[in-house]
């Protein structure tokens, strides 16, 4: 952990100072693509190049499963998460539809789920499936922490190695999502926690909960909060007290990304707790953020808010598994497209606005 923490270059001022100028000489009035200009201007500081490219396009898909499921906090049982792990290897769940979609790669990673996956191999096209399982789940955190400092740091530090090992297959950008029977119950924890917002500010239905399971939902993370009493200062105490392997596993690539100049592409809440843990142990990490969408979890405001982040869309999505993230990364590939291939008012032999 200590290789990655404190490792993230600042953005590199050059390279978006002649992006921005590329921006105001092409054949379009200055600011008219909107969000699509400021990224691209983003993702040449990111890079380090004035005109950057995006090609090897992946989404990680982390999983792991939580110990606080035995509370009712969720209308799946928990034997889902590993069931969901074998539809994404077979290339059959959303992730996959839209990364085939984006041309973008996903790489599956057990990090904590309640099931032998070791034997399993990926099968559907432009998959890959790695293991590195801290635990076969976190404990319930109504019972004490979720997991040891040792098992955060673990985890951390196996979403880092991940990174690592897509970085030499060539990736250049990253989208990060999740798939983990009760996570969202793990997010809320986090984001409240680390934003300062009470409970039920930031604790949503998850996968469908009604009113009355909702309320036992919010009424149970304040007493693991009351219990647990994590420092919100301290990032790798508070993934510890109420987190989940495959949220540390996704920080962890955060950060990594960020160490090696790589734009990370968040998912939703889930993905955006991740994110609450990797910048609080780094804060430059946020200027390699790009918060993909807002997603209906109601904690995701808050959590984007507190992040400084605007998403990019809203489409009321709330699935996770990184499809906002692979849809995220096809904008961001397009803004990339119009600074680099879109022609400047000189080259097309267009006429400037008068005066300029």
């Amino acid at each position: 952990m200590k290789k990655i923490a404190g490792a993230i270059p600042p953005l590199d001022e050059r390279a978006m100072a002649e992006a921005r100028e590329r921006q105001d000489s092409l054949t379009k009035p200055p600011g008219s693509l909107g969000r699509l200009e400021e990224l691209s201007i983003q993702l040449a500081g990111i890079r380090g190049d004035p005109r950057p490219r995006v090609r090897d396009k992946v989404v990680l898909t982390m999983a792991g499963d939580h110990g606080v499921v035995a509370e009712g906090v969720t209308l799946y049982p928990q034997e889902v998460t590993a069931q969901m792990v074998r539809n994404f290897l077979n290339g059959g769940a959303a992730v996959n539809v839209l990364c085939r979609q984006v041309g973008a790669r996903v790489v599956v990673a057990d990090l904590g789920v309640a099931a032998d996956l070791g034997g399993l191999a990926a099968s559907g096209a432009g998959s890959r499936f790695v293991v590195k399982k801290i635990r076969a789940g976190t404990s319930n955190m109504t019972a004490g922490a979720a997991m040891s400092e040792a098992e955060a740091l673990g985890s951390l530090e196996a979403g880092a190695k991940i990174v690592e090992e897509e970085l030499s297959r060539g990736m250049d950008v990253v989208g990060v999502g999740e798939m983990g029977i009760g996570n969202t119950t793990a997010a809320a924890a986090i984001a409240a926690l680390i934003t300062g917002e009470a409970v039920a500010e930031v604790t949503g239905r998850g996968t469908g909960l009604d009113d009355r399971a909702l309320g036992r939902k919010v009424a149970l993370i304040e007493r693991v909060l009351a219990a647990n009493r994590p420092d919100p200062r301290d990032p790798v105490g508070v993934l510890a007290a109420v987190g989940g392997f495959e949220i540390g596993g996704m920080a962890g690539a955060m950060l990594a990304a960020a160490a090696r100049r790589v734009p990370v592409v968040l998912d939703g809440f889930i993905s955006g707790a991740a994110a609450l843990i990797a910048c609080a142990i780094d804060p430059r990490l946020r200027d390699y953020l790009i918060a993909s969408h807002q997603s209906a979890e109601i904690g995701h405001s808050h959590v984007l808010r507190h992040l400084g982040l605007k998403p990019v869309f809203n489409l009321d999505l709330r699935l996770g598994e990184g499809t906002g993230a692979a849809l995220g990364i096809s904008l961001v590939e397009a803004a990339a497209r119009i600074l680099g291939e879109m022609a400047t008012f000189a080259e097309a032999g267009v006429s400037g606005a008068e005066g300029k």
